[in-house]
């Protein structure tokens, strides 16, 4: 028997590469971004009844499986405070090379405040370049003001 959320993420993708899904196939079963329902089948969004039962459909997830994928989960996937995947680590580079630059720019244009990451999309595309494919990662967060009291 499944004990905790982590085991559940773990049957989805043995099933995703068992059965040879894509990320795009499963978004488009639950009538989502491909973005947002990456992120709930590893455990980072929580899913209604309707997107649950239907990703545990597609992963094979029994009733108790299925009842994980609606909880609310403790956010935050990296296994380690600096990420040692190469992918992962070169957008840890990003933000720490062009981290302060990003906030100076975001607050010299809206002022005082974030990005929020929940009024958020995010949106990753395939650039054909003739030098070599390039990655494109669209991040749009609704901008907050830090209030005065």
């Amino acid at each position: 028997m499944i004990k905790n959320r982590l085991e559940v993420t773990e049957k989805i993708i043995a099933t995703k590469v068992s059965k040879g899904l894509t990320w795009e196939k499963v978004a488009k079963e639950v009538g989502l971004s491909k973005e947002w329902v990456t992120a709930a089948c590893l455990g980072q969004m929580t899913l209604n009844d309707e997107q649950a039962n239907k990703v545990g459909g597609l992963f094979n997830l029994n009733e108790n499986e299925i009842k994980w994928l609606k909880v609310v989960p403790y956010k935050g996937s990296l296994p380690t405070a600096v990420p040692s995947d190469p992918l992962i680590y070169r957008l840890y580079e990003v933000v720490s090379v062009y981290g302060l630059t990003i906030k100076e720019l975001i607050h010299e244009e809206f002022g005082d405040g974030i990005m929020s990451a929940i009024d958020f999309s995010m949106d990753i595309q395939r650039e054909n370049n003739p030098a070599g494919d390039r990655v494109n990662i669209l991040l749009s967060g609704k901008f907050l003001p830090y209030k005065t009291f």
